[in-house]
């Protein structure tokens, strides 16, 4: 944490509606306790900010695609100081979940002054407490980046489920949405794929065409097509490559070869 008692409060809010986020960070930089607001419009944005900053305090809204707010304060206990969360949603049923990860309050939207100014007390005396003292004879505990995405909320029919990264094959664009295609099957998720490949380039998955991402670990060999195009076969179907991603593809694969990181993905009957 960063604030002391004459400094006020580095708040980092996330909203991915742009009225509400406005609206957040008016009554925030109206508050007394605060002396800076920094504001993400999704979770990717946030992760970058707190990855290149500290913050006394993250403002959160649950309901966000791809990430949701529970998912990444999930993420963020797991740094070695990690923010003091605050949710903020219109959805009150989350509120046990919330407690449950640590967070010190719950606002409920529209979010009210008075009550922002109670959770902001307790944001305060968190900050004004210090970080925990540093394990003896180890100094300080280097930062870790959160492992983003690890796994993704699907909503199906009120029914929720999480898919683990490591089951997906590939993903296939579909308009606003992404299909995950998995040995269970294949499960529709609202998010544009370009904001899934920011969050899994680093985890082995490769664009290879504009409408698909593959796991590189996933590619069992590289094929071409009747007309001469490049495939990437996978145990649930093949990939298309374009020619602009191919030479890459290639060069990724082989280096994941020398690294010993191929056919790795579970084998299902």
């Amino acid at each position: 944490m960063t604030a002391d008692r004459g400094t006020g409060l580095r708040v980092l809010a996330v909203d991915d509606v742009p009225l509400a986020l406005d609206e957040l960070c008016r009554l925030l930089r109206d508050a007394p306790e605060v002396a800076e607001v920094v504001a993400a419009g999704d979770p990717i944005s946030a992760l970058r900010s707190i990855q290149a900053d500290r913050f006394d305090a993250v403002f959160l809204d649950i309901s966000m695609p791809g990430l949701d707010g529970i998912e990444m304060a999930s993420l963020l206990a797991k740094l070695s100081e990690p923010p003091v969360v605050v949710f903020v949603t219109a959805h009150e049923e989350h509120a046990l979940a919330a407690y449950g990860l640590g967070a010190v309050d719950y606002l409920l939207k529209p979010v009210r002054a008075d009550r922002l100014s109670t959770a902001l007390a307790k944001v305060a005396r968190l900050a004004a407490a210090g970080p925990p003292a540093a394990p003896a004879g180890g100094g300080q505990r280097p930062r870790r980046a959160p492992d983003a995405m690890a796994a993704i909320r699907v909503d199906n029919g009120g029914r929720i489920r999480y898919v683990r990264r490591s089951d997906v094959r590939f993903v296939e664009a579909s308009g606003d949405y992404v299909r995950l295609h998995t040995p269970s099957g294949v499960h529709l998720v609202r998010m544009p794929i370009s904001r899934l490949e920011e969050y899994w380039t680093d985890a082995g998955f490769a664009r290879v065409h504009r409408g698909f991402l593959v796991a590189l670990s996933a590619v069992r060999e590289l094929r071409s097509d009747s007309v001469g195009g490049l495939l990437a076969h996978t145990e649930l179907g093949d990939v298309p490559v374009s020619r602009r991603h191919a030479r890459e593809l290639r060069e990724q694969l082989l280096r994941a070869a020398q690294r010993g990181e191929l056919d790795r993905t579970e084998r299902r009957p």
